[in-house]
């Protein structure tokens, strides 16, 4: 695989987020490096193909938006319900199943297999990458991962997840479960 393209400003990025870092509040750093860091992943899986930057960048800002924006654990659907209102609202011009599709599935332990399969797969993998904190590789070696951690530092990312999932659940445990029954998918 060749080597990753670290891009250190994306303006639509910041566009889309404009909207919610005030919402985010002090969780807004980490979960935008979280979000550079899985879009550079997702991308690199991609071939860094044009064709599919705009829907891998919306995917991944809004992919945990739930979290914030309805306060729930288990975020995939609300964060869907976001991603596909603004895609209408602010005219995205996304295909609104694949955009769905990307947000759905990320937290899918096994290779998703359905329509859109290279674009859900690559965003799959990009997420259980950083969530693994580079544990779980999905073919990206040591050294980039290295590197993109250190162009987009975690900042308190998994901490923030930890806090959230002990402030909504009622403690680390009840909330971890919570998570996990919401979240992961087969």
């Amino acid at each position: 695989m060749s080597d990753i393209t670290i891009k250190l400003e994306r303006p639509f990025v910041e566009e889309l987020f404009a909207r919610y870092e005030t919402l985010i509040g002090k969780d807004f750093p980490g979960y935008r490096n979280h979000v550079y860091r899985t879009i550079t992943y997702a991308m690199h899986f991609l071939s860094n193909a044009e064709e599919h930057e705009r829907l891998v960048q919306v995917a991944f800002v809004y992919h945990d938006i739930g979290l914030w924006t309805d306060h729930e654990l288990a975020y995939l659907e609300p964060s869907e319900a976001v991603a596909l209102a603004d895609n209408k609202k602010f005219g995205f011009g996304l295909d609104p199943e694949l955009l769905r599709g990307a947000i759905h599935w990320h937290h899918k332990i096994f290779p998703y297999s359905g329509p859109h399969r290279e674009v859900i797969e690559a965003c799959r993998k990009a997420d259980w990458i950083d969530a693994s904190k580079g544990m779980l590789r999905k073919g990206v070696s040591r050294a980039q991962i290295q590197r993109v951690e250190a162009a987009f530092p975690n900042l308190g990312f998994h901490d923030t997840l930890l806090r959230l999932a002990k402030d909504y659940g009622g403690s680390t445990l009840v909330g971890g479960a919570k998570v996990t029954l919401g979240i992961v998918k087969w």
